[in-house]
């Protein structure tokens, strides 16, 4: 490797030209280092060392890594916004384009007998695109295996699996290329996903937990497979009665033979087809309803909800794991940068005895450090506080917590009137009072569309009388723009864009403003019997529909007024930014499942005629997919695939799904539905859940905490939910911070 002589020498030694451990000692010494040619080329390398710990430190990323002149400068070249963004887009559209290559989905309905010939794009065209995908992900790995060095990739299993994973996918698609792209089996597809799983150090914890869980949910899922071939067994010698009666029907429909009984059992688990498989027989005798009691007692209400709490029960505590791990990389990184700067505090001082840092150092290094202005100007002026004292290593920790904060910008200074009168004004109008008012309004012009809505629901567009409703809609816009620029006279522009509920009102205002003059211009004032005809691109009420729409919209602006609807959607709006990494996962999962199902299922759905075996839907039996007409969920293309995998996702008549396509592919595609109802509906469902309860509870838990920091100084920055977690976690001891740093593998401390 390159420069192997810089890592192999220590990165904080008073001299890079000493040997292993060995430090400089003596004032003359030190001068020699403070007057050398090469210090000021090593105090910028030093400063660089330093920014990028706290970078690590700041997005909580590992610092195993080079710190040698050229790997600082790549490493920091690769995590820049630039770099990353250009990966990010990468991921998206190697995943974007199972849309557009064979089988497409560039067709405006799914349904087989509507839907016209997809556009087939020609050989070569996608996969130009997918090779330049699959060569930035060979340029993501060349680098990150550089970065980290040969031992740790060798140890490093993602990276291992990345590099198996990137040599698989080129050779996929040499095959294509050399058969014209008519393979029957495009492997790269498949293996897809994972570019967006690597590149998330959340999502790979959150796979790691899901492997933990596995042996309780399997023990879980082995006793409900046990539940239902017991019961199977019970109905197969239950439903066995003569040609005519009650047992007979039952055993026709639903327990024909084990695989048939089986099914029905299992759908029954979700209650998809209760009471429908229960009825024949209840019909014939009531005392058979207890059969189907017990079975969906123990199977839906007690073990599938068991499976729910024992995968809780797993992931409890998932998160303070994620934030404990989190806070000692962030704690490690920072300590490894105190000491890159400490270091040269002491090499700079000739009989200093203290250890610390420099403001002025720590204040430069903070220019070269990735982050917004908004966290520099916070910590620039908490550094200040200090003087000009050196910083010791507990203190300069303390830095760091300000970067959990979001800082929330002081509102511009509002505009200052000499007249009495507008000063009443001004105080009236930024009063929220007036806020108040504005939300009544909201209220009064939504329960107005409430009642049109109503009263014309049976009368067809072209028949309505939208006068009145005219008239409303002009008044009630009239009083936002009303109410737009009075807040602007109270506020200033300035204040009033500082809030992102104005802003949400301002724009809606305005887009309504626009629609309503419009539609003026094309159809003139309202007046009795206003039913003009269509006029431009939209009719009439097409117009007053967007505008309602609108309007309708505009409502959620009372959400921040409701303290306690604030509270919970402020929990809600968390939740989702906590919950991408398990989002990823729900992505991974149905990307695989729906290519899965396109190369299993393509084509076996056709329309009625044609030689298709599906039956006239008149002569359908009632309730089967052709009666229901579910000819749009298929595994034609992608698109389609995704959504025929969420309708069995939500379990409502998932049984029409499993009779459908055992009729068209055979009896084996249970097995393919049946797994898809596992992985997405019990596990990962359940999984969403828990996770969504632990998030929950410790954040409403502590809404007191955020409340009662009304009279803290604090108040200005709204904490993270990393910070409002930090008083459960345990912080690293120095001893264990310090040993870490020894184990380094490109880092040797001298202290």
């Amino acid at each position: 490797m390159a420069d192997s002589r810089a890592e192999s020498e220590p990165l904080l030694s008073r001299a890079r030209g000493g040997s292993g451990r060995d430090c400089l000692e003596g004032s003359a010494a030190r001068r020699s280092v403070r007057g050398g040619p090469g210090t000021r080329s090593r105090r910028d390398l030093c400063f660089d060392q330093a920014a990028v710990f706290i970078e690590d430190a700041i997005q909580y990323r590992s610092i195993n890594h080079r710190m040698d002149a050229r790997s600082v400068w790549l490493y920091r070249l690769y995590y820049s916004n630039t770099c990353q963004w250009i990966l990010s887009f990468t991921i998206f559209l190697i995943l974007f384009l199972a849309f557009i290559e064979t089988p497409s989905s560039l067709t405006s309905t799914a349904d087989v007998r509507y839907r016209s010939a997809p556009w087939d794009p020609p050989c070569g065209l996608t996969e130009s695109v997918e090779v330049l995908c699959l060569l930035v992900f060979v340029a993501d790995v060349s680098v990150k295996s550089y970065l980290v060095g040969w031992a740790q990739f060798r140890m490093n299993l993602w990276l291992l699996a990345y590099l198996a994973v990137l040599v698989v996918s080129l050779m996929d698609w040499i095959v294509s290329l050399s058969l014209v792209c008519q393979e029957p089996l495009r492997l790269r597809r498949l293996l897809r996903p994972f570019f967006l799983m690597q590149n998330s150090s959340m999502m790979k914890k959150t796979l790691k937990c899901i492997r933990s869980s596995l042996p309780e949910m399997a023990s879980v899922l082995l006793l409900l497979g046990v539940h239902l071939c017991v019961f199977t067994m019970f109905g197969m010698l239950l439903f066995t009665g003569e040609e005519g009666d009650g047992q007979d029907r039952e055993r026709l429909m639903y327990f024909r033979n084990l695989p048939e009984a089986l099914t029905s059992l299992l759908v029954l688990l979700t209650t998809a087809n209760n009471p429908d498989v229960m009825t024949p027989a209840y019909s014939k005798n009531r005392a058979y309803a207890i059969f189907f009691i017990v079975f969906t007692l123990i199977g839906s209400l007690f073990l599938m909800n068991l499976l729910t709490a024992i995968i809780y029960n797993q992931f409890r505590g998932y998160l303070m794991k994620s934030f404990q791990t989190s806070l000692f990389r962030r704690r490690l990184g920072a300590r490894a940068a105190y000491e890159v700067l400490s270091s040269m505090t002491a090499e700079g001082e000739a009989h200093r005895q203290e250890v610390g840092v420099r403001p002025q150092d720590f204040l430069q290094v903070l220019q070269k450090v990735q982050l917004d202005s908004s966290h520099k100007q916070a910590i620039v002026e908490k550094v200040h506080s200090y003087g000009g004292d050196l910083l010791p290593a507990d203190e300069f920790q303390k830095l760091f917590n300000e970067f959990d904060k979001r800082v929330i910008k002081e509102p511009p200074p509002r505009p200052e009137y000499l007249s009495p009168f507008l000063k009443s004004a001004q105080f009236l109008f930024s009063h929220r009072y007036f806020d108040y008012l504005g939300s009544l309004i909201a209220l009064g012009n939504l329960l107005s569309i409430s009642v049109f809505l109503v009263v014309d629901a049976d009368v067809l567009p072209e028949d309505r009388d939208d006068f009145v409703l005219g008239i409303l809609n002009c008044v009630f816009i009239l009083y936002y723009l009303l109410e737009l620029l009075l807040k602007v006279f109270a506020l200033g522009l300035p204040g009033y864009l500082a809030y992102s509920s104005n802003v949400f009102d301002g724009l809606l205002t305005a887009v309504l403003l626009v629609l309503e003059i419009s539609t003026l211009a094309v159809y003139r004032f309202p007046h009795p019997g206003w039913k003009p005809e269509m006029l431009g691109l939209l009719s009439l009420w097409d117009m007053a529909r967007l505008v309602n729409m609108l309007i309708v919209f505009r409502f959620l602006r009372i959400i921040p007024s409701m303290k306690l609807m604030a509270v919970v959607a402020s929990t809600v709006l968390d939740l989702i930014r906590n919950m991408r990494a398990f989002g990823g996962i729900l992505v991974v999962v149905y990307y695989v499942f729906a290519i899965m199902g396109i190369n299993l299922f393509r084509g076996a759905i056709m329309a009625p005629g044609n030689g298709s075996l599906a039956p006239d839907n008149s002569s359908a039996p009632c309730g089967s997919f052709e009666q229901l007409e579910y000819w749009a969920n298929n595994f034609d293309d992608f698109a389609a695939a995704l959504i025929t995998l969420w309708n069995v996702m939500v379990v409502n008549n998932w049984q029409v799904f499993l009779d459908a396509y055992r009729r068209y592919s055979g009896p084996w595609s249970k097995i393919y539905f049946v797994l898809w109802w596992l992985v997405s509906s019990v596990i990962s469902v359940s999984l969403f859940l828990a996770l969504i309860l632990e998030n929950f509870l410790h954040k409403w838990d502590r809404r007191s905490h955020l409340q009662s920091l009304a009279g803290d100084p604090d108040t200005t920055c709204q904490r993270s939910v990393e910070l409002l977690f930090r008083d459960v976690l345990e912080e690293p001891a120095e001893e264990e911070l310090m040993e870490k740093l020894s184990h380094h593998p490109h880092l040797q401390l001298c202290r």
